[in-house]
């Protein structure tokens, strides 16, 4: 025998489920899937979607160095060879203040952003991170010597901080 029939407590069912929906970030749940079309430097490309949409995407937990700092061009140019021309799906996290996507980038199965670390051409953003393999690897790339870990200690400066000391002058 099947229960009576109640749309009163159907539809407050079907409110609670669609106000928890709009209540939960869409970005949150988010993927891009697409090619990278351009490197704007080491943490942050452009994906033309398949929708012919082009998504400026910022590298989640990463900090690149700025391409005028020392180790920028470099870490550009790894980013590049890393993923410029190439299918990536980004798992988007939220959006910037500059309307950017942020996320998690995937070049086949590789984590971009983890391999940028690996490689020495990031430092994790400890302000946005809380992924302890990120650490690691920085610690690794650092005891090797990888990417910028090999400048000469006073040019490793991280980005928040080379910004923060551009914004004083």
């Amino acid at each position: 025998m099947l229960p009576p029939h109640r749309p009163a407590s159907c539809c407050a069912f079907v409110l609670v489920l669609l106000w928890l929906l709009a209540m939960a970030s869409p970005a949150m749940a988010r993927e891009i899937q697409g090619r990278v079309v351009g490197i704007s430097d080491g943490d942050t490309v452009t994906v033309l979607t398949e929708q012919r949409r082009q998504v400026r995407v910022r590298l989640a937990e990463i900090d690149a160095p700025e391409r005028r700092q020392p180790f920028g061009d470099r870490a550009r140019q790894m980013l590049s060879g890393l993923a410029f021309e190439r299918r990536v799906r980004v798992v988007v996290t939220g959006t910037d203040r500059n309307g950017r996507a942020i996320g998690r980038m995937f070049v086949g199965t590789v984590d971009a952003n983890a391999e940028m670390v690996r490689r020495g051409g990031a430092w994790v953003f400890r302000r946005y991170s809380n992924d302890p393999a990120l650490l690691r690897l920085e610690a690794k790339a650092r005891e090797a010597r990888r990417g910028l870990w090999a400048l000469p200690p006073g040019q490793r400066v991280p980005p928040w901080e080379w910004r923060e000391n551009r914004r004083r002058r």
